[in-house]
């Protein structure tokens, strides 16, 4: 079956946003079928065997979807939020075991934050060094979130921000170097003045 346009989602996303329930029930097998893609994807990058699977993390980030009550501006925005939320429940898990094994859920940073597919890296870490990424540059971070976590491709980031590709291409370069490096332990500074020029 076909994905929809997105310019369908959007305006499924507004009616619903306006009180349209019979939006609402066109709508949730669409975002539904999405979010669980883009979970799949996330999880080829995890270790073998993670205890929480691709429909758990659609399922626990679905339900805080539904209770938010805000107007969705576009389809964009939705997956944005909904980056942000599968971030947090998979933080929110990795956490959890930590505290029951008393050692990190490890996790496969691909290509996509330039590090070997072969190495382990803490989520809880990234998610410490991304909370850090964004206490710094917010944008950047966002980008990471809705990149890395949300599965966005550069066009529907671009959107999701309200900024053009090549403003995310360049941030999401930045963003991945500086990433790495304080993955590393190395000293990761953002040269914020030298990169602002959009």
């Amino acid at each position: 079956m076909r994905p929809p346009p997105p310019e369908a989602i959007t305006a499924l996303l507004q009616a619903w946003s306006q009180g349209d329930r019979e939006a609402g029930d066109r709508l949730i097998p669409l975002v539904y079928r999405e979010l669980r893609r883009r979970a799949v994807h996330y999880f080829r990058r995890e270790r073998p065997g993670h205890t929480l699977q691709p429909t758990a993390l659609v399922h626990e980030a679905y339900v805080k979807l539904i209770g938010y009550n805000v107007p969705w501006r576009n389809r964009s925005h939705f997956f944005g939020v909904a980056s942000n939320l599968m971030r947090q429940v998979l933080v929110d898990h990795a956490r959890r075991r930590r505290r029951a094994k008393r050692e990190g859920v490890r996790v496969i940073l691909d290509d996509a934050i330039d590090v070997s597919a072969a190495r382990g890296v803490d989520v809880v870490d990234l998610d410490e060094a991304l909370t850090e990424l964004s206490g710094l540059d917010p944008r950047q971070g966002r980008i990471v979130e809705l990149r890395y976590f949300g599965g966005l491709t550069l066009q529907e980031t671009a959107e999701a921000l309200g900024i053009s590709p090549a403003t995310v291409k360049r941030d999401w370069n930045v963003a991945k170097a500086w990433l790495f490096r304080r993955m590393e332990g190395q000293p990761a500074p953002i040269a914020d003045g030298e990169r602002r020029d959009t």
